[in-house]
């Protein structure tokens, strides 16, 4: 198997065939990039989603922590990353306490 290749203009990507909705991911991001969604398709009901792309910072946790190897971050030399700012930690928080989903406005 080669490297995986990148989504033009994407910083996280999921591969959803390998995601088995374990929360790892989402679980890790210091950004509140990730979120879990519902899939009635999916092992668990649910599969991991970015919701906010813009605001990944590149630190790779979440491709890390992934124990299906079906999360991938853009290398650093190919995407400029987000800084982290204090709104993406607070989403962060909002999304791991609300079940590692999207709190409804």
């Amino acid at each position: 198997m080669g490297i995986k290749q990148a989504p033009k203009n994407t910083p996280v990507w999921v591969d959803e065939t390998r995601c088995k909705a374990c929360d790892m991911c989402v679980s890790v991001c210091p950004a509140g990039v990730l979120s879990m969604r519902y899939d009635a398709s999916s092992t668990l009901g649910a599969m991991a989603s970015v919701v906010y792309e813009d605001s990944c910072i590149g630190c790779t946790d979440c491709e890390l922590s992934c124990p299906d190897f079906a999360i991938f971050v853009a290398d650093k030399k190919e995407f400029k990353f987000a800084k982290l700012t204090t709104e993406a930690k607070e989403r962060s928080v909002a999304i791991k306490n609300n079940n590692y989903r999207i709190p409804k406005a």
